[in-house]
């Protein structure tokens, strides 16, 4: 409130004809100060009453007793008077008493401010403008915070630049609501230069301008101007304060940056300014982001070694932290604990507790622990249901699902468009589109409507399934019943047309999706480009790059991803590469997606340097390999020799990744090609025992390995081994059973062998043709020759080339 009042006397300004415009917006609001019952008293009475309030006013601030001035006027503004609005008692009391209107209008306008009377507020301040007066500084300065209180930004900066045109010299208080103003706006350019302005004028940016500086950084996520500002500050010798700390720890802590935020802790403790509860659950909630939850309970500790008792929101935190990890034991023993400790849980942080229980499967454990809420108060809402329903419909225990929301019904809560959309959801994921299509329609007879989600379910439902038509007829359906789809809604579409192959009928639905007004996005973009390269279509591709960035939609690192995927894919690694050079360009960082797909383009050329080139550069850049990185390594680089691809297997095994078939089919390979046919068969025991069925790649493998050894009774052995798993040999097969056996003389079964494959319909390559027929002949059995060269004239030499 303020007292102590400075005038400003009448400035020589020129004479204003109407009010500041940024304020006309004012002046045809109704006062909240309208009279009750005036109609009720005679003209003079009520004439009499005003003087009688004006004269009080007049000796108060004759006196110089200004407090009791601004209370009595404070009563009068908030209860119903005999003036019709503050602007009414500003008229009547300048022509009553003209010498005392500089310090009667700066009360006034404090009061209307404190009273939160923004429209009031302003109508007093553009009549002290008419007059040629400024209010005076403390005036100004509730002022200026009824405005940014109010949100009223952009004219918190006009007032701000009227006041400074006017020739007032502004106060550091002033600036700093400016400031504030712009950065509200998001417009961190203006607020700087409104602080370099300040300090032309030899005004120092106290910590509140800093905070409020720092805090637009932070909130753009640009955490590295936001530790420049701070070091700013502390060059300037501005003391940081707690405010200043939390905003730079909560920073740090939502980009990601945990060991920063952990830096900015220890200088705050360094500087002795004491943390509280949002400094240590910004903390916490970065730690149990991430899943470090062993120093997310030093955290605790330290907030319980502070004082702090952890609340509801901080055990939120700690579960969401434990559901990150998977770790639902972890997220029980803290829900005990809690009860012990007597922490009131609310629906928040049930919810959070519940949901972490259902993401992993124990929905039983989670509707457990909802009854001994219950039985201790709690009263759940419709959120509480709904985790639980989508907890059995993750499960596809969808009876259960069902039961939950009668339960539901029964406690008198209603099942709203997030519970049915859970059900339906999951019906379209298990393809049971009818059972989808009858609960849509169940849902409509509750009174719930049919909103823009559930259609879009429903499509991407159809879509996956391929029938399109009942995606065309939702989108109708949409249009008929006045729910106009969204960009998800043709992006479902979209998307399922693309994956089939359907580009053209994407790119037509793409053409009337902007028809109606609805802008595709970047994903929208993306998904046509993949469907593109899919197809081998890169022309097309890239004219669809060409209009995403024609229509000002940057390109994301998924676009990049999938044309580097498509040329890669077609040998066009040079092309790819320059994709990869643009990507850094743009601002963006490839990820293990890109340099997998160029390891594998390089790996299919031969180039296996290059492939161990990008392997080591994407380590080097803390990019974590995948099995999809190590599947061109190790099948290229074992012509590197059996070193290098035993130390790619090493830092897989390292890294938590488990071997796949196609690892281990990789390996075996390699072993057998490098004549370690023991550890070949060693490699392929394991693989059976970690329950990964080898497959036809596996037996091939093996089979050359017997025929290296020169066991050619085993090889028969493998051969019906791989029969008894089921899989039948074709050609690839038969290919090597015939030449091994030629390459180690024995022509006989080799013949054998050949019959078998043309009985089956598949026929040997020419080479192997004439190595067999050769051998017959060399060993005397020519009517097994000739019956080769028959049946091979018969089918045609041209033809020989294997199926």
């Amino acid at each position: 409130m303020a007292r102590n009042i400075n005038f400003v006397h009448k400035i020589p300004l020129s004479p204003r004809i109407k009010p500041p415009l940024f304020f006309s917006f004012c002046c045809s609001s109704q006062s909240q100060f309208q009279t009750e019952n005036v109609g009720d008293k005679s003209p003079n009475l009520l004439d009499r009453e005003r003087d009688e309030q004006i004269r009080k006013l007049r000796v108060l601030l004759q006196q110089n007793r200004t407090d009791t001035a601004h209370r009595l006027l404070l009563s009068l503004v908030q209860k119903k008077s005999v003036f019709s609005s503050p602007s009414d008692l500003f008229s009547l009391f300048s022509l009553s008493v003209p010498s005392l209107k500089p310090a009667f209008s700066s009360i006034l306008l404090s009061v209307c401010c404190e009273a939160k009377m923004l429209s009031e507020a302003t109508q007093v301040y553009d009549l002290i403008r008419n007059e040629g007066m400024l209010p005076s500084l403390p005036s100004i300065k509730l002022f200026l915070e009824l405005m940014v209180g109010s949100k009223q930004f952009d004219k918190t900066l006009n007032l701000f630049e009227e006041i400074v045109a006017s020739g007032f010299r502004p106060h550091s208080f002033v600036y700093g609501k400016a400031v504030q103003a712009a950065v509200k706006l998001g417009d961190l350019k203006r607020a700087n230069e409104l602080v370099d302005d300040m300090k032309r004028r030899g005004l120092s940016p106290d910590v509140f301008i800093y905070n409020v500086l720092i805090g637009g950084l932070c909130k753009e996520r640009n955490m590295r101007d936001a530790g420049k500002k701070f070091e700013e500050m502390c060059k300037r010798k501005v003391l940081a304060n707690r405010v200043t700390y939390n905003t730079l720890i909560d920073g740090y802590c939502k980009v990601g940056d945990v060991e920063e935020a952990f830096k900015v802790r220890e200088r705050m403790k360094e500087e002795n300014v004491e943390p509280n509860i949002v400094t240590l659950n910004s903390l916490l909630a970065s730690l149990c982001r991430v899943g470090r939850m062993g120093e997310a309970k030093s955290v605790v500790h330290e907030m319980e070694a502070c004082g702090f008792m952890p609340d509801g929101f901080t055990y939120s935190i700690l579960f969401d932290g434990h559901s990150r990890c998977g770790d639902s034991e972890g997220a029980i023993a803290l829900y005990e604990e809690a009860v012990r400790k007597g922490v009131m849980i609310n629906n928040y942080t049930a919810s959070i507790l519940l949901n972490s229980l259902c993401k992993v499967g124990k929905v039983e454990k989670a509707e457990e622990v909802l009854k001994q809420l219950m039985e201790n108060g709690f009263v759940p809402n419709e959120v509480i249901y709904n985790t639980i329903v989508n907890g059995y419909c993750r499960r596809g225990t969808m009876s259960r699902a069902i039961e939950t929301i009668e339960a539901m019904e029964v406690r008198g809560l209603k099942p709203n468009g997030i519970t049915f959309n859970s059900l339906i959801s999951k019906f379209c994921e298990m393809r049971e589109m009818d059972e989808a299509e009858d609960w849509a329609r169940k849902m409509e007879e509750k009174g719930v409507v049919r909103n823009v989600e559930t259609n879009n379910i429903l499509i991407d439902g159809y879509g996956r399934l391929c029938l399109f038509d009942k995606c065309f007829q939702i989108l109708e359906g949409m249009e008929n019943s006045g729910v106009k789809p969204n960009v998800v809604s043709y992006g479902s579409l979209i998307h399922s047309l693309s994956k089939d192959g359907k580009v053209l009928e994407a790119e037509i639905l793409l053409r009337d999706m902007v028809g109606r007004g609805i802008l595709p996005n970047a994903q929208i973009y993306n998904m046509l480009i993949d469907g593109c390269c899919m197809m081998g279509r890169l022309k097309d591709a890239f004219r669809f790059l060409d209009e995403m960035v024609g229509s000002e939609i940057d390109p994301t690192l998924v676009t990049y991803n999938a044309l580097i995927h498509g040329l890669c894919k077609l040998g066009r690694v040079t092309e790819a590469e320059d994709l990869f050079l643009q990507i850094k360009n743009r601002g963006l960082i490839p990820d293990v997606i890109t340099y997998n797909s160029l390891i594998s383009a390089y790996s299919n050329a031969g180039i296996v340097q290059k492939c161990l080139d990008l392997y080591e550069t994407m380590k080097e850049i803390g990019i974590t390999p995948t099995l999809n990185t190590y599947h061109p390594l190790i099948s290229r680089c074992g012509k590197e020799g059996m070193a290098v691809v035993e130390r790619l297997f090493d830092e897989m095994l390292k890294m938590g990744l488990a071997p796949d078939r196609v690892v281990y089919n990789a390996l075996i390979h390699c072993y057998v090609e490098h004549g370690d046919v023991q550890k070949a068969f060693a490699l392929h025991n394991e693989m059976v025992n970690q329950g990964i069925h080898p497959d036809k790649m596996t037996y091939n493998s093996l089979i050359m390995g017997q025929f290296k050894e020169g066991r050619l009774a085993e090889v028969r052995n493998v051969v019906s081994d791989m029969k008894g798993k089921g899989l039948v040999p074709k050609a690839d097969t038969y290919n090597i059973l015939v030449k091994g056996h030629c390459e180690l003389k024995d022509f006989g079964a080799a013949f054998a062998w050949y019959r078998e494959m043309f009985e089956n319909g598949f026929l040997p390559n020419v080479c192997i043709c004439d190595e067999l027929s050769a051998g017959l002949r060399q060993q005397g059995k020519f009517q097994e020759a000739d019956i080769v060269c028959l049946e091979m004239t018969a089918k045609g030499m041209d033809d020989l080339n294997g199926k």
